[in-house]
């Protein structure tokens, strides 16, 4: 008897899947994956990692038991207290809310109660739980700085959000041009929500918001009634002058929600992030509340809590810091300062100003941070992306990913933070190569 043929599984028509997933920049992101996947050889200036330092596997050891030493001998919990902040679930807005609101004082001049902060599943999660709280109605309108972060425009795709573009110029965001961008949202009838930035050495373009324009942004977010959502991973790195102050910092009206990570100043693989929400909440009957506790909320219907042993360990870390991580970080600081030096210098050898003229290339010159611009005469796609990955053996990432307008067709960005100033010199030589012949029609 012949036995009949298993029947064929289903298939699922993506076209009844959520429409994020058709969205070009999540297939952008996989598409970079694959292509680093697939040349392991070749020197990357694509991903914004951050070094490994020196760390080794022991300091996670150490850090853990910093804390739990923290927690028995300086607060004088029994030793089944911290048994089960270990390994049980533990308080939903995280439990190192306080030594973070210490850190961020230390740090930036953000004096905030502990209370207003809530730790998350690194700085995503914390965009998560913010777009969620924050977009209500089908006009509420995200305002982002373009080129931007697409883990912002990602979170907001999934969401539903409406996302409308600010022009960035050479020094961010123009505080009047993001005025008119809420104007014109408003005469389009949405309600401009929020404004997403990244004030210090932005991903992806390296650029950096001055003081009066951190200033005017949010004296116009205060007589627009524009919140701000400020991401700030990068702004210990500065290459030269001085910190700025964040917007945070300079906040006096509660207009800006804090995002922060952990993962360029201590640990990625902890994945601890965390927002600073001060701002007052009033429900029915007058209740009041923070917006931190609003976000619980909704992280008690995503990740529950944030891993109670991750955040032991960046807790032991900020312990043995004094919560004090910009000092701790000198060292990194000074090693992503020579990168940063070393990448630009090695595009002035390769293409001194005539050379540049001649074949229409330039580039920014960052004050901090991981990232630069080389605007070629070229479409730097992903097409030319694996040309160069396969050919030259050198990694970078298209900016029109980056872009919800259509622009950074001709431009790449080029992360210096993964590499040594070894590979650095080495792999700017490939690149170097790559941009010579692609512009003048000789590459293979």
């Amino acid at each position: 008897m012949t036995q009949a043929a298993p029947p064929s599984p289903q298939a699922l028509a993506l076209g009844e899947l959520h429409g994020s997933l058709s969205d070009p920049v999540l297939d952008a992101m996989n598409f970079l994956n694959e292509v680093v996947g697939r040349f392991p050889q070749a020197i990357s200036f694509a991903p914004g990692r951050p070094t490994e330092g020196d760390f080794e596997p022991e300091d996670l050891a150490r850090h853990l038991h910093t804390y739990t030493s923290h927690l028995e001998e300086t607060l004088g919990w029994s030793r089944d207290r911290v048994r089960t902040q270990l390994f049980q679930y533990g308080r939903t807005n995280g439990i190192i809310h306080e030594l973070i609101a210490r850190t961020v004082a230390n740090d930036e001049g953000i004096e905030v109660p502990p209370e207003a902060v809530v730790v998350t599943t690194g700085c995503q999660e914390a965009m998560l739980l913010t777009l969620r709280a924050l977009f209500a109605a089908p006009e509420d309108t995200l305002l982002v700085s373009s080129p931007c972060y697409v883990g912002i425009t990602g979170v907001a795709r999934l969401l539903g959000i409406r996302v409308r573009p600010v022009p960035e110029g050479p020094a961010g965001p123009d505080p009047e041009a993001v005025a008119a961008a809420v104007r014109a949202a408003r005469e389009a009838g949405e309600r401009p929500r929020a404004f997403y930035v990244v004030p210090d050495f932005a991903n992806p373009s390296g650029t950096s918001m001055s003081l009066p324009d951190r200033e005017r942004l949010l004296r116009m977010a205060q007589e627009e009634d524009l919140l701000v959502l400020e991401d700030d991973p990068y702004g210990f790195f500065v290459r030269t002058g001085s910190a700025r102050p964040t917007l945070k910092a300079l906040d006096t009206g509660r207009r800006v929600v804090h995002l922060g990570s952990f993962a360029k100043t201590a640990l990625p693989g902890a994945r601890v992030g965390y927002v600073i929400a001060d701002q007052e909440v009033i429900g029915p009957g007058g209740r009041r509340s923070l917006l931190a506790d609003e976000l619980s909320k909704i992280k008690s219907m995503t990740t529950v809590n944030t891993s109670a042993v991750s955040q032991a360990v960046i807790g032991g870390l900020l312990i043995e810091s004094d919560c004090r991580l910009r000092e701790a970080n000198a060292g990194a600081i000074a090693y992503y300062r020579t990168n940063m030096d070393t990448l630009l210098d090695e595009l002035e050898r390769h293409f001194p100003a005539e050379r540049r003229a001649e074949l229409g290339i330039s580039w920014n010159r960052p004050d901090g941070g991981f990232f630069t611009v080389v605007t070629v005469p070229f479409a730097a796609d992903h097409k030319a992306l694996e040309l160069s990955a396969r050919t030259y053996g050198v990694l970078w990432t298209p900016m029109s990913d980056f872009h919800l307008d259509g622009g950074g067709t001709h431009q790449l960005r080029l992360s210096c933070s993964a590499q040594s100033p070894e590979a650095i010199i080495e792999g700017m030589a490939r690149l170097a190569a790559f941009i010579t012949a692609r512009s003048t029609g000789t590459a293979a």
